[in-house]
């Protein structure tokens, strides 16, 4: 009997648990041996689909040390295993792990590669990632469109960090024409998750009124949300709102709580406003030394108030020994990056001749430079 009369009959076999006559009876036999074969590689998926997640667990292990030595190379290993059986888990993490060079030579592109494999099977982290290579180029060809197709398959799933950017998306109009009111929407889902960024995304819009109606009182919700889980610039918008009065009732105190928690985390427009309230003595006992303090470090973050306010503190000899020079020093280079008030007093300096020699042609410049942002003093110096 022909390979393909066994087949028909073993069809036949398969509808009727019957066959026409004894000389089938080798096509039940053959049948029997397919079925067999059907089974055991069904069985055998199954087993390389356990093996993987197996491979995957082992890869968890070493990469966080628990129960075993951690080891990001065994890590990858491992994770290599379990990703070429093909678990989306495992090829995430590989792609992770590459992009981060942890137990592997960085690369971008083994990361892109990697994390494509595991999106395509529609695994939502991976997804997530695979739209953040193509939002800033890394790895592939930077393209906003496909950030957010990936972003939104993401999303979809409930990915509260892929979510958030989608809004971002909508809210710049990157890859997607802009639309504050979907990205408002989008910035709640992940906001409701307890997303951090999202929670202070969604308080920004509320307090600019974009995409929603303008209301301070939820804008100091999802900012003291977000604020309380560590994010600085939440921290930082809700000592403002403090400060200011907006949503909430004017309090100095509270407002210096909120810098103090953001500028502790770096953020170098808190340690300014920290650095202003210590100077003022606004919520806080006037402290000269450590308004100088804090206008330092924000100052060396490149924060041009910050710079300008440093040598203002020289100049004066507040906190600090009265050092002309430094304060011409710190004057340059908050005018440098184009503070107004900084290239003003410059100009001042150079025009009069005041710890800098006399140059009217170095005075002209800097008046110029701060009147063309609409600094009045400069525009009535360059009238005379």
């Amino acid at each position: 009997m022909t390979h393909k009369s066994c087949f028909i009959t073993f069809h036949k076999f398969s509808v009727t648990g019957d066959v026409d006559s004894e000389k089938d009876c080798s096509a039940k036999e053959y049948g029997k041996l397919c079925q067999k074969i059907t089974d055991l590689t069904e069985q055998l998926r199954i087993l390389t689909k356990e093996y993987a997640q197996l491979q995957r667990e082992m890869g968890d292990m070493y990469y966080s040390g628990r129960n075993i030595l951690q080891d990001e190379k065994e890590a990858v290993c491992w994770y290599r295993k379990s990703a070429e059986l093909g678990n989306a888990d495992a090829q995430c993490s590989l792609g992770y792990l590459y992009s981060q060079g942890k137990g592997v030579v960085r690369s971008d592109e083994e990361a892109f590669f990697w994390y494509k494999k595991s999106a395509e099977q529609g695994y939502a982290r991976a997804q997530y990632n695979l739209g953040c290579l193509y939002a800033t180029g890394k790895g592939v060809a930077q393209n906003d469109e496909e950030a957010v197709r990936w972003y939104r398959k993401s999303a979809e799933q409930g990915d509260a960090a892929a979510e958030c950017n989608l809004g971002y998306m909508y809210e710049r109009g990157q890859g997607i024409a802009h639309d504050d009111e979907k990205a408002v929407c989008w910035y709640r889902k992940s906001a409701e998750q307890g997303y951090a960024e999202a929670q202070f995304n969604l308080g920004y819009m509320y307090s600019h009124g974009k995409g929603v109606e303008a209301n301070g009182r939820e804008a100091v919700n999802w900012y003291k949300k977000s604020a309380e889980q560590g994010y600085a610039e939440a921290q930082f918008n809700l000592g403002y709102l403090y400060f200011c009065g907006k949503g909430v009732a004017k309090d100095d105190e509270e407002a210096v709580r909120w810098y103090r928690k953001s500028a502790e985390c770096g953020y170098a427009r808190a340690m300014f406003n920290l650095g202003y309230m210590y100077e003022s003595g606004k919520g806080v006992s006037r402290n000269y030394n450590e308004a100088v303090r804090w206008y330092r470090k924000s100052a060396e973050l490149d924060n041009t108030k910050a710079q300008f306010n440093l040598g203002r503190m020289y100049e004066n000899g507040r906190g600090v020994m009265q050092d002309n020079k430094e304060a011409v020093k710190w004057y340059t280079k908050s005018a440098q990056q184009g503070n107004d008030s900084a290239q003003y007093t410059l100009g001042y300096l150079y025009e009069y001749g005041k710890y800098v020699g006399q140059n009217q042609e170095e005075a002209l410049k800097w008046y110029t430079k701060s009147a063309q942002q609409g600094n009045e003093q400069a525009k009535r110096k360059l009238k005379k």
